[in-house]
């Protein structure tokens, strides 16, 4: 038996580990042909399979292979050669054949594979892993690419070969494989194992019984489970006609499963009920039963189909028991599936179980049901609660098994119930109400509760006829069989007797005690009392099934209650429940409970209702349970003690019923007593705890006084929360603004990145708008005659596409079916007078051959560049772009590098990559090679390696034959190399790239042209090597590298070769003389830079002095000027700290002698002088200000520093005006160009992505010079001055890390290239490499609420550093951030938006995860402001309206005003509807005003959400004046919403943030609480004292009291009866004793003072 754990995976033999019955467990392949599968499930993780021979089932667990099984099964294999199972090969073939045949016995879709049919499968599959070089996408290609290497694995598969080892011929035919007929000896040479990755472990076997049919293979497995919730395991044998169930269970430790013992059921078809965990059967007779487990529940009857024992003359006919006369009904849905096929002919075979036509009937109508014997054939297609009946005359019926209950109060008494009691009793009163609640005809909702009452109490014992109240519950409907119905009246006309019958009523009564019924004022009716004799008491029948569990049931219910009370929406499930445990209490004599209840519902609970005595004898069988306590459990009271700070009991908690209950109860003792683990109380830690089951909804139903401490610490966290807190508690305390940033993705795909924020920003939309036209333009009309100009032109937009690709960088996510569009080149002119149109490439035009190939490359990077980074693109797309015209394959070049240079090109196959290297383009080599390595930087990818090993002559073995590696494909390649390896510090590298700089010419003409790029390059790849390593290169002291540099930039006597290249260089070149000397102008530019980025920013002195310019003008006439810039950024770069951005520092880099002869750069006239050569001072000294210039572009890049830019600005200024002076011939107009493309260069990289308005002038007007020296080099590097400066449309800036630095010095080399296609001193390719440099730093505000982005105040702080210490500033977002290594914090500032920080001192990921992903930064408006769009100088802001008139009374706010503070439509209607006056108001003038304030005091406050409550406390307190209090639970909220703002932890909080806004108005609360305290006392002195009396004193009260008694107690918190009377507080003379004995009794000493009067016998109230 084999296993895939992936479609593309091989496959690997299966082992398994046999449980321990002949001695210990072994382990080994599972390779027994007898065994099939009939099973297979994911939860639990088990395989049930039969054996074939012993004809016996058996279940495994699956899991994966542990390490030491592995080995036990390599090594047993290596000793034994192949597992031997002895049986002859004819059997084998024998069983093939029946395979093949497909006569195999019908069985479950899991066909038996069995040991060769798997073989000879696995031979097709490609399987085996390739073993060939380590190439990373290799194992992908063996997959995909390679069929053939199937056949070798097939040595891996005949380890498992099951049969004797002498190979039949016969089987060789079967296999087939190209190498059947080869001898053995091949396959058993190759015996690399398998290892194998799943074992099954033995679980359980059926026992082995005397009479076992052969083919007992179970047709039908499956899993279900009972109602209460233990599992059962079913197979249906269908030979047997039984249902076998064997029960199992989850050991304590979780890790295993037991199995227990079997239960058969006889029956010819089963199927599980998985919604109402239970299952149909399909008895032989034919009958539908239900069970639940293995016990029985009921038949089924289905409306429309004839019963079974009439029409079917079965072979066995059972005998109906009585039991089986409750049959259940089951609705049949109308909705049928549709006809299969047309023809509704019998089928030829009618015993096949396939439909041949779906059953489309409503009810009883359809014919087929009438015809005799129609029988139900087999179930099939459970879902959830519906079934598929297949009837046996190919009709098919869809039936839905009633649901055990619908109302949600039932549902919950239910599962309270079934985890109390034990699971035998609860199944069986479970079904005993599942029987009586879908009985045919069954209950509707309203009457459901009403008939589980009845059935409960039956099952407690109780005679339910004669209990007054059961007795005229009303079930519309039929009752269940245990119910007899009441008798029909003979009268037609109706009697007296039915409307005392109404009156009398249950529903009448609880009507009458109904708020509603107070507000409509109705008058109560008289009833007389009823005539029957039902006052005698009643007892209880203690042979029931619930009776010994009453206690159990009854605190398990008063849980229930308690939960229910949490929750506001289910009000009237707590008036019916409070029915049934007043009777419960009552009958159990719990004298406590029964006072609690009628504190909680005093209209409910009347003194004189009927009692059933439970025997003494009896009340000591009962089960009383051990978490029973005596004192009713009250989660109100809880809260309150736990507000006042007493001691408190712990909550009893049943999982899953008290949950709501649990929730409180953890958070209020959090976030009140701030237990251990909530630090002191920290408000944020103490929501993290309560999120799990919290959502702002449940926290709309809890009741106001509950939910109050969880909305303060809401409201408290509101203001100032972390931007790391998960999304749910972001939800729940209102910042959505955080919590969509907390689960934002990536972008819509396929759409451009929008570009349009820059329209926000300082630039303006023109600037824009131009930089695009600038960077796509095509040639306008030229103004002079003649082709020269156009040449000139066609220069210029050559030079476009390097800035085009840094203005659109990654801005666009490609659709993955289309191609990416690359826009065309195009170099077509017109020419004045007669517009003719002149295309340079006609031919009539002389111009140099392929003059346009770098452009088309360049062009295929900028739309390469476009794509970003976290687009989806994969191998078959990158190919399925490769042009079909050989004329755009530069374009693909380009494309292929760009996709490197975004990261993509990792997803290339090899194969692909080194189909591309085969063409021999070179151009295709360049980009594909720089991709590649620029995709791998710094990582030493091996594969990488030796890919560019192979264009790279010195990286190969001395012997190896010369490959004809083009020039430029070399150059791009030893840069390849420099980035793979950057960073590292590779010795055998870095020795490689050093003797490369000053690699001499060939003796046949190898390496004579354009050696200076390939130098360059190799000083370059050399420091990218070591980059910023200095002196701490490990291991290389023996090479000598800074001081080899510093001989090839200043030249001397050749070194002699070492190492193993030595052969080649022993002739000297026959074309080009050097002799023993360095060519200085060969090596010197590459040596710079090399020890330059060595030693970066290392402020290395002794290196820098080797770069200082000559101080005589002996030296300076041995140096090119041009290196002198060189030298000079180089110094600058190793004394990064010494740079500062002003024109003193830029010139201290001029040496002496230049900055005394030199000409200034604004001088007329010429000095003339004889030993000074003029021209050399000139050209040094511009040179020589330009390197210090870029130097100080590389410090600032992307700061936008102010100062740098100045600096800069003033020199570039300088420069232009130099180009005009009459001097500039000395200095060189080519010179001075140079600098001036460099400085503003430098410029760019100083504002890079900000679209300064400045360098875009600058930049324009030079894009405008299209004649005299400007040449391609000089355009190219004016565009990308402009693209820099719009990096990425704004988006992007660049970075100063090292890795960027180095980058930029490739990308931006200061020496620009003299025509399109001119390489010699620097590869075009490489000015793309600014890519690494740019990271994405734009922070937009986007406003939650509506969706745009928007202004906002952001507040950065820098940490100190040594120029200056640390320092704030205020930003208007959307804005470019600093670096972020510069930043301690970023804050959105109040107080237009909800305030929010970023605290980077934590790490920066979070606000890196946020930039790259288009930098989107939610933030929400404040109630009451406008955004700065509307409204900048933020005058116009309501708070200020209505703080400059406010009126004396609180109707000055405006409800219209209120769209200005909330964008909630519940509070605008509110407003509409509550606040807003009509015509004659009379004393509705009151209430509105008090709405008005209370709707302005919540949305200036923000927080709306307390409303509800405002409004529920009036309300109540209203109730309360006018005595219409039925139920206590309004006054408990506001009993709780007291003790809250007095609470000691709320005085601590609001002592310790006094700033903090109030959450609910000061003045309210107050007034509320004395307006109760007076209707109180009122009360009392109008006479409820006397009822107060009777009920201390225990004697019956008046029932028109009753309810403001109830409001009494509750308030007051006064103990119950019982509780006075353990404290002895009968003999009390005076107050003083009063006070002390009420100590323990935790009652208040204001409630005190009321009640003394009454317990001193003290005629004098002492109210005050």
């Amino acid at each position: 038996m084999f296993s895939m754990l992936h479609p593309l995976d091989e496959i690997t033999p299966l082992v398994c580990k046999s449980g321990g019955v002949f001695g210990s467990a072994r382990v080994q392949y599972v390779a027994d042909y007898t065994m099939r599968i009939v099973f297979l499930s994911a939860e639990p993780s088990i395989v049930m399979t039969y054996d074939t021979i012993q004809s016996l089932h058996t279940v495994w667990a699956l899991r994966r292979v542990k390490p030491e099984e592995q080995n036990t099964v390599l090594k047993f294999s290596e000793q034994m050669g192949t597992p031997q199972h002895v049986a002859t090969s004819s059997s084998l073939t024998a069983h093939l054949r029946s395979l093949s045949k497909g006569d195999s016995p019908v069985a479950s879709p899991f066909q038996n594979y069995s040991s060769i049919h798997s073989q000879s499968r696995s031979v097709s599959s490609p399987s085996m892993q390739s073993r060939s070089p380590s190439i990373s996408n290799m194992a992908a290609l063996s997959r995909s690419h390679s069929p053939a290497l199937g056949v070798h694995s097939f040595s891996g598969v005949q380890r498992f070969n099951f049969s004797s080892n002498t190979q039949s011929p016969r089987r060789h035919s079967i296999i087939h494989s190209p190498n059947s007929t080869s001898s053995d000896s091949f396959l058993i040479t190759e015996t690399e194992p398998i290892v194998p990755e799943l074992c099954i472990d033995h679980l359980w076997t059926e026992t082995i019984t005397n009479m076992r049919e052969k083919n007992s293979q179970a047709s039908k497995v499956f899993i279900t489970t009972d109602l209460c919730g233990q599992k059962f395991l079913c197979f249906l044998v269908e030979s047997q006609l039984q249902l076998r169930c064997v029960k199992f269970q989850e050991s304590n430790d979780k890790s295993q499963l037991i199995f227990g013992s079997v239960t058969n059921i006889q029956a010819k078809d089963a199927a599980p009920v998985e919604g109402i965990d239970t299952l149909l059967v399909l008895e032989g007779s034919g009958n539908l039963v239900l069970y639940s487990g293995v016990v029985r529940v009921g038949k089924v009857f289905i409306p429309g189909l004839p019963a079974p024992s009439l029409t079917m003359s079965n072979q066995m006919p059972r005998p109906s028991t009585p039991l089986d006369s409750v049959s259940t009904p089951s609705k049949p849905l109308n909705k049928h599936l549709g006809p299969l096929e047309e023809s509704v002919l019998l089928s030829p075979v009618p015993e096949l179980r396939d439909s041949s036509k779906l059953h489309d009937s409503t009810y009883v109508e359809d014919c087929t049901f009438q015809q005799l014997g129609t029988f139900i054939h087999s179930l099939r297609d459970p879902v959830h609660n519906r079934v598929t009946l297949e009837l046996s005359n190919n009709t098919m019926v869809r039936i839905t098994i009633p649901e055990i209950a619908t109302s949600e109060l039932v549902k919950r008494c239910l599962q309270g119930v079934k985890a109390i009691l034990p699971k035998e009793i609860a199944v069986q009163m479970l079904v005993k109400w599942y029987n009586a609640y879908n009985a045919p005809g069954g209950p509707n909702y309203h009457s459901e509760w009403n008939l589980f009452v009845t059935c409960l109490m039956n099952m407690m014992g109780y005679n339910t006829e004669r209990l007054a109240w059961t007795r005229n519950l009303d079930f519309e409907g039929s009752l269940s069989p245990v119910i007899a119905p009441k008798k029909a009246r003979p009268s037609e006309t109706g009697s007296d007797e039915d409307w005392e019958y109404l009156l009398s009523s249950d529903y009448h009564r609880n009507f009458e005690s109904h708020p509603v019924a107070k507000a409509l004022r109705l008058d109560p009716l008289e009833v007389s009392a009823p005539k029957d004799d039902f006052l005698q008491s009643l007892s209880l029948d203690s042979s029931t099934l619930l009776f010994t569990h009453i206690p159990a049931i009854f605190f398990v219910l008063h849980l229930i209650y308690e939960e229910l009370k949490l929750n506001s929406l289910m009000g009237e499930g707590i008036r019916s429940l409070v029915v049934l445990l007043v009777q419960l209490a009552r009958d159990l004599k719990l004298e406590a409970y029964i006072d609690y209840y009628y504190r909680d519902y005093p209209a409910l609970v009347k003194s004189s209702r009927q009692t059933c005595i439970i025997d003494q004898v009896q009340t000591g069988f009962m089960h009383h349970p051990s978490f029973f306590s005596a004192e009713p459990p009250s989660i109100f009271q809880w809260l309150s003690s736990c507000l006042k700070g007493e001691g408190v009991q712990p909550y009893p908690y049943l999982p899953g019923i008290c949950e709501r209950s649990k929730l409180v109860v953890v958070s209020v003792a959090l976030y009140i007593l701030g237990d251990e683990s909530a630090v002191s109380n920290e408000a944020s830690h103490y929501l993290y705890k309560i999120t799990s089951g919290f959502t702002l909804r449940d926290l709309e139903s809890l009741p106001f006084g509950v939910a109050l401490p969880i909305r303060d610490a809401i409201y408290y966290c509101r203001e100032q929360p972390a931007s790391d807190w998960p999304e749910a508690v972001c939800l729940l305390i209102g910042r959505q603004d955080l919590s969509k940033q907390a689960c934002e993705g990536n972008l819509q795909k396929g759409k451009s990145v929008s570009m349009g924020i820059n329209g926000f920003r300082g630039t303006g939309y023109w600037a824009e708008h131009s930089v695009q036209k600038l960077l796509h333009r095509i040639i306008e009309y030229p103004e002079l005659e003649g082709t020269h100009k156009d040449r000139q032109l066609c220069q210029r937009t050559m030079a476009l596409p390097v800035g085009r690709g840094m203005f659109t960088l990654f801005s666009y996510h490609p659709v993955p079916t289309e191609q990416l569009p690359i826009p065309k080149l195009n170099l077509t002119g017109r020419a004045p007078p007669r517009n003719t149109t002149v295309d340079l490439n006609s031919g009539n035009i002389d111009v140099p051959p392929n003059m346009a190939c770098w452009a088309s490359f360049h062009n295929g990077v900028a739309a390469g560049l476009k794509i970003a980074p976290a687009s989806q693109i994969d191998s078959a797309w990158i190919v399925y772009n490769k042009p079909k015209i050989a004329e755009l394959a530069n374009e693909y070049a380009g494309f292929l590098m760009a996709l490197g240079l975004n990261g993509h090109l990792t997803k290339l196959a090899t194969l692909n990559i080194h189909d591309y290297l085969t063409k021999g383009h070179e151009m295709t080599s360049i980009g594909l090679l720089l991709g590649v390595s620029a995709a791998k930087l710094g990582t030493m990818d091996m594969a990488i390696t030796r890919l560019l090993s192979i264009h790279i002559p010195a990286l190969l073995p001395p012997t190896s034959t010369e490959l004809d590696v083009p020039h430029n494909v070399q150059v791009a390649a030893v840069i390849g190399i420099g980035l793979v390896y950057q960073g590292t510090a590779h010795r055998h590298t870095a020795e490689v790239l050093l003797a490369e700089i000053g690699r001499p010419p060939g003796p046949e003409m190898e390496y004579c042209t354009d050696r200076e790029s390939y130098s360059l390059a190799s000083g370059l790849a050399l420091g990218m090597v070591c980059l910023g390593h200095g002196s701490n290169l490990i291991g290389m002291s023996d090479l000598n590298v800074p001081e080899q540099l510093y001989q090839y930039m200043v030249g001397g006597h050749r070194r002699f070769q070492a190492g193993m290249h030595r052969e080649k260089h022993k002739s000297p070149s026959y074309q080009i003389k050097e002799g023993d000397t360095i060519n200085v102008d060969v090596t010197c530019p590459g040596a710079t830079l090399a020890l330059a980025m060595i030693y970066l920013k290392t402020n290395n002195r002794s290196i820098a002095d080797w770069l200082q310019a000559p101080d005589t003008m002996y030296l300076l006439d041995f140096v090119k000027p041009e290196f002198l810039l060189l030298r000079t950024l180089a110094r600058c770069l190793i004394l990064w700290d010494d740079i500062l951005p002003n024109s003193k520092w830029v010139n201290s880099n001029v040496p002496q002698i230049i900055r005394e002869n030199s000409i200034s750069l604004h001088a007329t006239e010429l000095p003339s002088s004889e030993d000074l050569s003029l021209e050399t001072l000139a050209q040094a000294h511009v040179y020589i200000i330009a390197g210090a210039c870029l130097s100080l572009g590389f410090r600032f890049a992307g700061s936008e520093n102010l100062a740098a830019f100045n600096c800069l600005y003033k020199y570039a200024t300088d420069f232009l005006k130099c180009l005009s002076a009459p001097t500039a011939s000395i200095t060189g107009h080519y010179n001075l160009e140079t600098c001036l493309s460099v400085l503003l260069l430098s410029l760019a990289m100083v504002m890079a992505g900000s679209g300064n308005l400045k360098v875009l002038q600058l930049c324009r007007f030079m894009h405008k010079k299209t004649g005299g020296e400007m040449n391609y080099g000089f355009h190219l590097a004016h565009h990308m001055a402009l693209g820099l400066l719009f990096l990425g449309g704004g988006r992007y800036s660049l970075s100063t890390s090292n890795s960027s630095i180095a980058a930029l010095l490739c990308a931006l080399y200061p020496h620009f290239p003299v025509h399109s296609t001119d390489n010699r001193y620097h590869l075009q390719a490489l000015r793309h490499l600014y890519v690494l440099a740019a990271e994405p730093r734009l922070l937009t505000p986007v406003d939650v609420d509506s969706n745009t982005p928007c202004y906002a105040l952001i507040e950065v702080t820098y940490k100190g550093t040594q120029w200056y210490a640390e320092a704030t500033e205020e930003l208007m977002a959307p804005t470019l951030l600093p670096e972020l290594h510069l930043l301690k914090q970023i804050r959105v500032k109040g107080p237009r938006y909800w305030e929010l920080l970023i605290d980077l001192s934590k790490g920066t990921n979070h606000l890196k995860s946020i930039l790259s992903k288009g930098g989107i930064l939610y933030v929400k408006l404040r109630a009451g402001q406008l955004s700065y769009k509307e409204d900048p100088m933020g005058w116009r802001s309501l708070l200020a309206q209505t703080v400059t008139h406010r009126n004396s009374e609180a109707r000055a706010f405006k409800p219209e005003a209120i769209s200005a503070f909330t964008s909630d439509p519940a509070l605008f209607s509110f407003a509409d509807y509550f606040c807003k006056p009509t015509v004659n108001m009379g004393q509705k003038q009151e209430i509105l005003d008090l709405f008005s304030s209370i709707l302005y005091e919540c949305v200036t406050q923000e927080n709306p959400e307390m409303l509800p409550t405002y409004i529920a406390i009036d309300q109540a307190v209203r109730r309360l004046e006018r005595r219409e209090m039925s139920e206590t639970f309004e006054l408990w909220q506001i009993k709780l919403v007291l003790e809250f703002f007095s609470s000691r932890s709320h005085q601590e909080r609001m002592s310790r943030n006094p700033n903090r806004g109030l959450f609910m108005n000061s003045e309210f609360l107050p007034v509320m609480k004395c307006t109760i305290d007076n209707t109180l006392d009122q009360w009392l002195q109008a006479g409820g004292d006397v009822s107060l009396h009777s009920y201390l004193s225990g004697q019956p009260t008046d029932e028109s009291q009753l309810s403001m008694l109830a409001c009494f107690l509750i308030y007051h918190s006064v103990p119950t009866p019982g509780q006075l009377a353990a404290g002895g507080l009968e003999g009390s003379t005076n107050f003083s004793e009063l006070l002390l004995k009420f100590k323990q009794l935790n009652m208040p000493v204001r409630a005190l003072l009321r009640l003394a009067p009454l317990l001193l016998r003290n005629p004098q109230s002492m109210v005050l």
